[in-house]
């Protein structure tokens, strides 16, 4: 058991995003960002699993074929595209629905964070694209979310950090305008 280690780890990892979060102005999002990972059910599986270049999550699976405390994880932190999965009337099966843009900026925060700590001081920019590709074919994401987020891994890839937040924090405010509009008219049509 690693009970320091891991909480310097996901402490670190939690406010590097944080720190993501708040330069494109998701304060709120920053802040909450991981609190499960403080969880007695996540943090304990963290603490017997630890390696410190890998989610604790891959040595749990391997060890007794599932993670619990990912399960725990993904149904509690809209960041993740796996917790927007729904059953679908028309395909009576589980499917991913679009995830809002303020949680796929998130996850591009969440990515590029732990891309940075788990490679420490070999992170390149092109890590989190690459993490992303090489699981291209293992996921079940919705398309506009997978084409979203790959864009911004993309552009940090090519273009940097400081050019990759710039675009994101001009998106946010589309965003913000958009969602603003939406709130106005699902109030407009209550009062019909």
């Amino acid at each position: 058991m690693h009970p320091w280690l891991h909480f310097k780890t996901i402490t670190r990892h939690k406010l590097l995003v944080m720190k993501y979060c708040f330069r494109i102005g998701l304060y709120k999002q920053g802040l909450l960002h991981d609190l499960s990972k403080y969880s007695p059910t996540e943090f304990l599986v963290g603490c017997k699993y630890y390696q410190g270049t890998r989610s604790p999550n891959n040595a749990e699976r391997e060890d007794i074929g599932v993670s619990t405390s990912w399960l725990h994880h993904k149904g509690r932190n809209k960041h993740h595209f796996e917790y927007w999965m729904d059953y679908s009337n028309v395909t009576h099966r589980n499917d991913p629905v679009e995830m809002p843009y303020n949680y796929v900026v998130e996850m591009f925060c969440d990515r590029v964070a732990a891309s940075k700590i788990y490679n420490g001081s070999l992170y390149k920019e092109t890590d989190p694209i690459d993490y992303f590709n090489a699981k291209h074919g293992q996921r079940t994401i919705h398309p506009k979310t997978s084409d979203e987020i790959e864009k911004l891994l993309k552009m940090l890839a090519s273009e940097g950090e400081d050019a990759t937040f710039a675009y994101i924090r001009e998106q946010m405010k589309k965003f913000r305008i958009e969602k603003k509009k939406h709130i106005k008219l699902k109030r407009s049509l209550r009062n019909y």
